[in-house]
């Protein structure tokens, strides 16, 4: 009988894998009982269980196999690049996966294999809220951890994707967070009757210094949502690095108050568990940047993020709002209407505006929240915070 998790592009997947490490062995090794694990659709992840062999201990590796064409900046390289990175650290600090082997020619990477972890979205979406407090927890001192570990690192993260034939290094976000910056005044004039107040632009673009060459870059996936997260008994680990980069650690940390920028699973987190999100990822940095363990510092940067996050998110959901005002993601039981998170976005960035000494941007969040609740009447007034928050223990 065929395991119904044994898909054709798991078959491959884990076909191809067993070649790759059959060569680098210089004798045959197995692998049997593929397993899809999903992935996105430009790639599919496996499990395979590992034959007994004389090159290795493992039960079961991972695999994951980039489909389609590379194209100019490949997700694949980027990727390999990250992995490498990590696997060089010391194992008490590596966040990721070791990686074990990679074929750039049928674009696959063989990794350790964590085990049947369940993810952050799990845990969130779960019933139990000390549980899904804790895991919080330990993904902002793993994100601190693994800031605090590459630091000075930009470098290295250069010549890994250099010799993988990937010229160019940037940040995924960036170019996006600049046009946003530049383009929604003009989209919440037109879509919304919205005008910028004139002290709000520059409150804006002074969260530009975050996208240039801070004194406080670090590794980010750029894509942490909770779903790329894995609960493992060795704490949060971060998977899914095609889009891994180099960029300003605040960036990431501001995940915790707007909260989860863009991700299909973008609810709301209590006050004061996102607070104690920040503390516990500030102490894993601190020693390394002893300058954001001052209040006003970090304040004022992690306002900037926040800025900056609202109006990127601002940029890419509110054009599809118009289209159809729908959840973030697919699944609309896991995944919020854009209207109403928009809403909690800035009224959440109308707050700390207007605590932090920037009077355009809280008069903007106070046009743009009115603005909203007309457009979509008929939406939740308030976002719903993850499932685990939402009463019961």
């Amino acid at each position: 009988m065929t395991d119904p998790q044994a898909t054709p592009d798991a078959v491959a997947a884990v076909a191809g894998a067993a070649r790759l490490l059959s060569r680098r062995a210089g004798s045959d090794v197995e692998l049997s009982d593929p397993e899809d694990l999903g992935g996105s659709g430009d790639s599919v992840v496996a499990r395979a269980r590992m034959g007994v062999n004389p090159f290795s201990d493992r039960r079961s590796v991972v695999v994951k196999q980039y489909r389609g064409d590379a194209g100019s900046a490949d997700p694949f390289r980027y990727e390999v690049a990250s992995c490498q990175l990590f696997t060089a650290l010391p194992t008490d600090v590596r966040p990721s996966p070791a990686i074990i082997a990679h074929d750039p020619e049928q674009r696959l990477l063989v990794l350790e294999d964590l085990g049947r972890s369940s993810t952050l979205a799990d845990k969130l979406f779960a019933g139990d809220r000390d549980a899904a407090r804790s895991c919080l927890l330990g993904w902002a001192r793993g994100l601190g951890r693994m800031q605090a570990a590459t630091a000075g690192r930009e470098g290295d993260f250069g010549a890994l994707l250099r010799r993988l034939g990937e010229k160019a290094r940037r940040d995924p976000v960036s170019e996006q967070a600049r046009a946003a910056l530049a383009g929604l005044p003009e989209l919440l004039t037109d879509g919304l009757g919205v005008t910028v107040p004139e002290p709000a632009v520059p409150e804006a673009l002074g969260a530009v210094r975050l996208l240039g060459g801070t004194g406080f870059r670090a590794f980010s996936p750029s894509d942490t949502c909770p779903d790329n997260n894995l609960v493992t008994s060795r704490g949060v680990r971060f998977v899914d690095f095609e889009w891994g980069c180099f960029r300003d650690v605040v960036l990431d940390a501001a995940y915790m108050r707007v909260p989860f920028p863009g991700c299909a699973a973008s609810f709301a987190l209590p006050g004061d568990v996102a607070e104690s999100m920040i503390d516990a990822w500030r102490s894993e940095i601190a020693p390394v940047w002893p300058e954001l363990d001052d209040p006003d510092v970090l304040e004022s940067r992690l306002t900037d993020a926040h800025l900056l996050w609202v109006w990127w998110s601002t940029w890419m959901l509110l054009p599809r709002m118009f289209d159809r005002d729908g959840p973030i993601g697919v699944d609309a039981s896991r995944s919020p209407r854009i209207s109403t998170a928009l809403r909690h976005y800035w009224r959440g960035l109308g707050a700390v505006a207007d605590g932090s000494g920037r009077p355009g941007t809280a008069a903007l969040a106070g046009a743009v929240v009115a603005a909203l609740e007309r457009e979509s009447p008929d939406a939740a007034p308030e976002l719903a915070p993850f499932p685990a928050f939402r009463g019961g223990r």
